[in-house]
Order: structure tokens, then sequence, then C-alpha cells
């Protein structure tokens, strides 16, 4: 099942770079834009996605009333700031009322990948599970450095350097149910294929990920990583 995803923007260009953006990322599907906040409360009342891509500067409203009316009116949808806006005034408002993530524009589609995949884990997470440890319910508030700096105190061994053994660490926080291969964590983190199998063997010795052979389409298994669910 996809996430629905409304695109509140006011640019016309940029909405259109937002949705294709979205629809890049696997998962994600985009139901309507609305480029002005009248505009985005009528959408809300029909479509009621499960979340909503907003700007700050509207024509006739600012993003951060129509946060306010989402929390009041439709607690259970989310929403992801994306804006040009850095006053503290609106960042905090933001925090306050909840908003999942906050991207300052100009954006790139990596960091705008990454903000949706974050998104999308934390929401399998508290849809699939009835109880969660206190590191699952830090990642679930952005915390996901946690793990990094607890295997960098440990100190790595020979062969292992803690920069890039925190790069992959960040990597992996990403992993969905269908885990990861050696060849996509490559991709995902810029090292090459066999670093990326060196380091993720180092984590199962951590504890922090199993790996399983996965038969493929073509019936030649593949060994693919997943995260420890405690």
């Amino acid at each position: 099942m996809k996430i629905e995803v409304l695109i509140v923007e006011d640019d016309t260009r940029i909405a259109e770079i937002n949705s294709r953006f979205t629809k890049k990322v696997e998962g994600f599907d985009v139901v309507a834009i609305a480029t002005t906040g009248s505009e985005a409360l009528e959408l809300l009342e029909i479509i009621q996605p499960q979340l909503v891509l907003l700007d700050v500067f509207l024509p006739d409203m600012k993003g951060t009333e129509i946060v306010k009316f989402i929390r009041q009116t439709y607690p259970t949808i989310d929403i992801i700031m994306i804006t040009a806006s850095t006053e503290v005034e609106v960042v905090g408002s933001a925090l306050r009322n909840g908003v999942s993530d906050y991207i300052v524009k100009p954006i790139t589609f990596d960091r705008f990948k990454l903000t949706l995949q974050s998104y999308q884990v934390k929401l399998e997470k508290l849809q699939t599970t009835k109880q969660l440890s206190q590191e699952e319910i830090s990642g679930l508030w952005g915390n996901t450095k946690k793990e990094s700096r607890s295997v960098e105190e440990e100190g790595a061994p020979k062969g292992i350097d803690p920069l890039t053994l925190n790069k992959v660490v960040e990597s992996i926080t990403m992993i969905t149910q269908e885990g990861i291969t050696a060849e996509m964590l490559s991709k995902k983190s810029g090292v090459s294929r066999s670093t990326a199998r060196r380091y993720l063997e180092y984590l199962i010795s951590k504890k922090l990920i199993y790996a399983e052979l996965v038969y493929g389409n073509v019936g030649r298994p593949e060994r693919r990583y997943f995260r420890i669910r405690t």
C-alpha cells in the first residue's frame, strides 16, 4: 500500500519538481497538488492523505497556519515542511506542532529521498510494532546517530575506519523490510561493494544487523542484510 501525498506549494515549477521527486521514491504516490492555502484545506477534507509536503509562504496564508489546522482537525496526517524559511519562529512552530521533518530549499533529490525513506521506516515501525525499545523510540525522534556513536565509542578493529563505519551505519537505518544487499549499500553510501560487504559483516558481529540468503527471480541466491528489530 502506497503512502498518499498532498503537495502544497505555490510555485508550480517547484511543485512539479517535488512531485517528480516523490514519484521516484518507492512506496509514495502524489494524489494532489495545491498552490494556495484555501485549496490545500479543501483537498485535505476530500482526500485526507497520509502525508503533506508543505511550503510556508503561500499567497493567502502561512503554512504554519495549515500545520495547526491539520493538527487540530486531522491529527493522523503527517507533515514535512519544504521551505526557504529559516526563521526561528517558523522552525519553532513547526517543531512544537509535530512536523516530521523540515527541509530548507533549495533541495537535492538525495536529501529529499532520505527524508521520505526515513519517514517511511518510522511509519512502518509504528504500524507493525506493539512495543518499542528506548533505542527505537529515540530513532523516531531523529536520533539516528546514536548507533553510530555507540559503535565508534567501542572502538573499531583493524581495517574498519570509524568515519566510513558511521556512514554505513547511517545508511542501514534506512533498511526496509526487504533488506539490503552489499551492492545496494554501495550505491547508498558511496563505498565499493567489497567494502560495503566487509562493514556489513562487521555490523553482524556487533549484533546490529543479520543476514539471510534470499532467492531472486532468476533463482540465484543473494545475501541480504536486515536490521535487528528489538
